[in-house]
Parts: structure tokens; C-alpha cells; sequence
């Protein structure tokens, strides 16, 4: 039985929808931010030493259980207890672009939005700075947006749990205003995924989530 560890506004979300898309049986352990600071409860360092989310519990029908945390390899493990759905396509370029978006999301493309947002905390400085940042955060945006219009889906012409992973940076973008002028592929990308019934669904299951 899978149990997910699940944050409010999180990257946890993404793992709800995958559940939902994918069919697997899941139960969901609810977290709230603390209102002032906007990190993860103490709570869930009981739960894995980092004390954050998502935490993936997955036991088996003998009772052992293991402990996943990070995203991507959250994704992976899924997708293989699935049967490889939503995984890697067929085709070398397909494939190759899978294990791009996968890594993508959390590797290059949510460090300066993550950045940008603690910048914004910072009084007169950190405006300074975020205006620097812009740049960069604007070359990957550029980059996402070409990829969609090459194609429907961002390893090729099917839905992988790459698009699953690339939803939450997207989201986040969008929350802070970044793609209101000049990406409307991306746009169209993101209100397609939040139309999906497993998306709804997850969002069911996860409670309120800002980004949708």
C-alpha cells in the first residue's frame, strides 16, 4: 500500500496526479505550511530526517516498508511499479527527450524560480536582485516554449510522467506572472494538463493547491 506524505502547494501534487493517471491504490497524510514561515510542519521529520515533502511510503503485501523522498525518483519508482506507464516512449529521441524533462524540472528550471521567490522576501535588495535574475529565468521559459511548439507533449507525441514533472515549475511560473506576455504554447500546455480528470482527481485528493 502507498502512502504520500503530501504538502499543501507543493511539489507533492505532482505525485497525487501521478497515482491518479497511473490507477494505483494510494492514501494521502495531509500537511499544512506554517502561515508565517511557509515550510513544511515539524511533523514530518518523524516521518524522513529531511523533513520535507513529498515522502513516498510504499509497503508491501508482507508488511516492509521502504521510505522514498525527491520527486523525480518518486516518479521513476511509479512508473516501474506500473510497468513502465508513462515512461520512457518508443523512439531513441522521444526516450532521450523523456530523461531530459524528468531531470529538467528540478535540475535547471525550479532553482532560479525558487530564487526568485526568497528574493522577493528580501526588503530593497532583493527586488535588485530579482531583476538581474529575470534573464535567466526568461532563457529557460523561452526554451519550454519552442520545445511545445515542436511538439504536443515534451518528450513527443504522447503523455509521459515527464510532462507530470514539468508541471509544477510551469505552474509555479505562471502563479508568479511570468508567462502572461510571449507564451501562450505554454499556456495552452498548462491548461490542458489541469483539464485531465486524473489532475481534478489528484486535486481532490490533495486539497487546496494555489497553482491549478
Amino acid at each position: 500500500m502507498i502512502t504520500v506524505h503530501h504538502l499543501e502547494n507543493s511539489r507533492s501534487q505532482r505525485v497525487l496526479w501521478l497515482l491518479e493517471e497511473l490507477g494505483l491504490p494510494y492514501t494521502v497524510k495531509r500537511y499544512e505550511r506554517d502561515p508565517k514561515t511557509m515550510l513544511a510542519p515539524p511533523e514530518l521529520r518523524s516521518v524522513h530526517p529531511l523533513g520535507k515533502s513529498p515522502v513516498l511510503v510504499d509497503r508491501d503485501p508482507s508488511g516492509a516498508s521502504r521510505i522514498l523522498v525527491e520527486t523525480g525518483a518518486i516518479v521513476e519508482h511509479l512508473v516501474d511499479k506500473a510497468d513502465g506507464r508513462l515512461g520512457k516512449p518508443y523512439g531513441d529521441d522521444a526516450a532521450m527527450r523523456y530523461r531530459q524533462f524528468l531531470h529538467y524540472a528540478e535540475g535547471s528550471l525550479m532553482p532560479p524560480l525558487l530564487i526568485n521567490l526568497v528574493l522577493g522576501r528580501i526588503p530593497m535588495v532583493g527586488k535588485t536582485a530579482q531583476k538581474r535574475l529575470q534573464p535567466m529565468i526568461d532563457v529557460h521559459l523561452d526554451f519550454v516554449e519552442r520545445e511545445l511548439g515542436a511538439r504536443p507533449w515534451f518528450a513527443g507525441d504522447t503523455f509521459t510522467a515527464a510532462d507530470i514533472m514539468m508541471s509544477f515549475p510551469l505552474e509555479a511560473a505562471r502563479d508568479r506572472g511570468f508567462l502572461s506576455v510571449g507564451k501562450p504554447i505554454t499556456n495552452i500546455w498548462l491548461d490542458t494538463i489541469q483539464a485531465r480528470p486524473a489532475y481534478q482527481a489528484a486535486l481532490e485528493q490533495g486539497g487546496p493547491y494555489r497553482f491549478a
